[in-house]
């Protein structure tokens, strides 16, 4: 598999992600281990966990098969901390809460260091700067090798970015923003993605696939045992179920038979290949579903097809981002 550099940094990943997000809790040990051997195999570097999936459980499902499914050295493992499970406070960005869930995601993973460690959500209750000197922490004592953030809205990445690069060798800067970006969700387009490109800072996309509606799945029914059939997930799906999303769901369908190919490829595809980008997050219920998305390391989408997907499903945005002498 192809690799890229995670922004302005020597960090180097796949141009694909494995994600964690169901291990744990829907996706148990065998099936996990299948996942993460069949994206070994296929050159894939990059798996992405977080602290607070299934409580901690997909860590800990990750740290058992870290070198016993594929060697630790030959991945590059990224983790988040900052989201909690409370109702009251979703976020807790303070320094003492952070530099602890780094140490416990270290315990659960069974290693001493992520290659990755990024800042699950903006905590508007703490300053800043001290959330950002916990990403200084870790990578002066070795814990973390690189830094990111995750969902931060475009003047919040812009801040912290521009906040780390103030002070070179002191702080560390930026090397990712892990953020929702697919053909069903182009948001990060308005201020996210042009800040990102400016700053040097690479763009990892989740749900790449449109929580799995872009697969085409989802045209005529909602098929057992898929996400938006399960009573906690369907809720996740929901939202790209209505008609704009079929529209786009449709015109990918076409550009797929075009193409001989299947709407999954095309989808990611286009993700994959978008300015900024990485390398998109997978995350596949099966080791079957995940070798589908690995196949599209192969497709490359013609000029005039990404343009067609472009125009169905461009957002619309208007003043202060397009040239106000247009309007």
């Amino acid at each position: 598999m192809e690799r890229r550099h995670l922004g302005r940094t020597g960090l180097r990943v796949s141009r694909l992600g494995l994600g964690t997000l169901t291990w744990g809790r829907d996706t148990g040990e065998h099936e996990a281990a299948e996942q993460l051997r069949t994206f070994h195999e296929a050159g894939g570097t990059l798996v992405d966990t977080a602290d607070v999936y299934a409580g901690g459980g997909a860590e800990l499902l990750l740290g058992r098969l870290l070198d016993a499914v594929a060697p630790r050295r030959e991945l590059v493992i990224a983790t988040k901390a900052g989201s909690v499970l409370d109702p009251a406070r979703r976020v807790d960005g303070s320094r003492g809460h952070l530099l602890a869930a780094l140490d416990a995601s270290l315990a659960r993973l069974g290693t001493d260091h992520v290659d990755l460690w990024q800042l699950h959500a903006f905590d508007p209750a703490t300053p800043l700067e001290e959330t950002l000197q916990a990403l200084d922490t870790a990578v002066a004592s070795g814990r973390a090798r690189y830094a990111g953030v995750s969902n931060f809205c475009g003047w919040q990445l812009a801040k912290a970015a521009t906040w780390q690069l103030a002070a070179p060798g002191a702080r560390t800067r930026l090397a990712g923003t892990q953020m929702e970006y697919s053909l069903l969700q182009r948001g990060i387009e308005r201020e996210v993605l042009p800040a990102a490109l400016d700053l040097g800072i690479g763009v990892l996309p989740s749900s790449p696939l449109g929580r799995g509606v872009l697969t085409g799945k989802y045209r005529r029914s909602t098929p057992d045992g898929s996400r938006g059939a399960s009573a906690h997930l369907a809720p996740f799906v929901a939202p790209y179920l209505d008609e704009a999303a079929r529209r786009i769901v449709d015109a990918v369908a076409i550009a797929a038979d075009g193409l001989a190919t299947t709407p999954l490829e095309v989808a990611l595809a286009w993700v994959r290949d978008r300015p900024g980008v990485t390398a998109p997050v997978v995350g596949a219920r099966t080791a079957q579903q995940l070798k589908a998305a690995l196949s599209v390391e192969t497709l490359t989408l013609p000029d005039e097809i990404c343009q067609a997907l472009d125009d169905v499903s461009a957002p619309v945005h208007r003043y202060p981002d397009q040239d106000w002498s247009t309007l």
